[in-house]
């Protein structure tokens, strides 16, 4: 298997490193002659090739569809990235990540009966320049203050690979204070694709220069909406901050994206078209959309989203962005239909905190193993990951994806059952009081997300599966 992933990878990468220089020459001109090169070095015959030639198909559908809001972004990568750059990333992020990556999490999986994922998060420090209200990470003191050394985390990131993962996260804290670090992995590790949450604040001209020498890292900017939103919620000046963060990248042609938490208060701010014209003016090439979880004791309940906002950012990023607004957007409590339910527990990701714990998700501060103790996939193999695989999906309704916001009841089982304690550095949070905190927004939108479930065309092919006599989840994938 190792070799022929080698020599697929290899044809692959002749084939996308072609098709790339035919779209920055000529896009219109050039899709037909890329449609054939893909064809002939794709192959076909088993299962890793077939799903292959599908995702290449659906993107290539998109590319020659006028209109279309995935040709408006190609065009604007290509307007707007330097080659090389986009190059390194369409190789590490396709490529490796699913020529090579895929086939290796699929061995892992049938050999160890354990998940691989496809990216690991992971925390360089929880050390941070700003205390942003509802962010557990300020309520870090300077005794309580972790951080992975460069050696675990190229330790973590070279087992990853072992196992079929070549995207990489960082979030903290703040991972721009290991800017250099950030810097030293991402030239160890040329074949990944490296991307950090950061406030912006931290990142000049001399880091974007950096950027632009190593090709494959790229930065999602924390913002909460315009200027007073933002500094509401992480303190006046920082929206500026993240504004200039933003041109001095640009400048350089160097890609980046948006991080964007809505929450009960900045609703309104972030789902205005003021405020997605901005990310477009701005140049952010994707957007991934969290919302507020009340992780942490005494995180403010009442910023959770309501029922009635969640449901309206459904519409929104289907109904609107994701028609004609040229950033790829991912909803991640409402894209459940795509991934099969929650990813976290390294069904698709995982997260690793500063002090090396293994947990599943960054919302989800439980754990029963450790990096420092265990080597990666002994932790995968632990009893609360194990637990979290046998479990998933969490539920029949794809729009219910979450064991902590959707499904109360069903975090707390998986701790207790398997002896898996909380993470958190300064105050740790009993999982049947974090579980409390969320109960009526669970039950609230347990109503309100029948109506959009039933649009979906999986619940039509869950009710088929029910007619046949099978489980409802038989389509979800492992």
């Amino acid at each position: 298997m190792a070799v022929f992933n080698k020599l697929k990878a290899k044809a692959i990468t002749i084939a996308a490193n072609k098709a790339i220089d035919l779209l920055y020459e000529d896009f219109d001109a050039n899709l037909p002659k890329i449609r054939a090169t893909l064809d002939r070095f794709l192959g076909s015959g088993d299962e890793t090739s077939d799903e292959q030639i599908g995702i290449f198909d659906m993107v290539m559908d998109h590319l020659e569809t006028p209109g279309d809001n995935w040709r408006q972004l190609v065009q604007n990568v290509i307007a707007n990235v330097d080659r090389d750059v986009a190059r390194t990333f369409a190789i590490n992020f396709f490529v490796n990540s699913v020529a090579i990556g895929g086939p290796r999490q699929r061995e892992v999986r049938e050999k160890y009966g354990c998940n691989s994922p496809w990216a690991i998060l992971m925390d360089p420090t929880t050390a941070c320049n700003l205390h942003c209200t509802g962010c557990w990470a300020a309520n870090y003191t300077d005794k309580k203050q972790r951080s992975l050394t460069f050696e675990e985390l190229d330790s973590i990131i070279t087992q990853g690979k072992e196992l079929g993962t070549y995207i990489y996260l960082y979030t903290g804290g703040e991972p721009m204070l290991r800017k250099r670090d950030i810097i030293r992995l991402c030239e160890l590790h040329p074949d990944c694709f490296f991307s950090a949450f950061t406030n912006g604040t931290l990142i000049d001209e001399a880091f974007a220069d950096e950027m632009a020498r190593v090709k494959n890292f790229m930065p999602a900017f924390s913002i909460e909406g315009f200027r007073d939103a933002t500094d509401a919620r992480r303190g006046e000046g920082t929206f500026d901050k993240v504004v200039r963060a933003m041109d001095i990248l640009r400048e350089r042609r160097l890609p980046f994206g948006a991080s964007i938490c809505y929450t009960s208060q900045n609703y309104e701010s972030i789902t205005s078209d003021e405020f997605v014209q901005f990310l477009v003016d701005q140049g952010v090439l994707f957007a991934w959309i969290f919302t507020y979880m009340p992780v942490g004791v005494g995180a403010p309940v009442e910023l959770i989203a309501t029922a009635e906002q969640r449901a309206g950012m459904w519409h929104k990023v289907r109904e609107d962005w994701r028609q004609s607004v040229p950033i790829f957007f991912a909803d991640f409590w409402n894209d459940g239909e795509y991934t099969g339910g929650c990813i976290a527990g390294a069904r698709r990701y995982l997260h690793i905190n500063a002090g090396g714990d293994l947990e599943p998700c960054a919302f989800i501060h439980y754990s029963d193993s450790n990096v420092r103790e265990k080597s990666l996939l002994e932790c995968y193999q632990s009893k609360f990951f194990k637990s979290y695989r046998a479990n998933q999906p969490f539920n029949e309704n794809m729009l219910r994806v979450c064991p902590l916001l959707d499904n109360p009841g069903m975090l707390s089982k998986m701790v207790h059952e398997t002896g898996a304690v909380s993470t958190d550095y300064t105050h740790p949070e009993d999982v049947d009081d974090l579980e409390a905190k969320t109960r009526a927004a669970a039950e609230a939108w347990a109503e309100a997300s029948v109506p959009l479930w039933e649009l979906s065309p999986k619940k039509a092919l869950s009710d088929r599966l029910v007619a046949e006599g099978k489980s409802p989840t038989d389509w979800v994938k492992p």
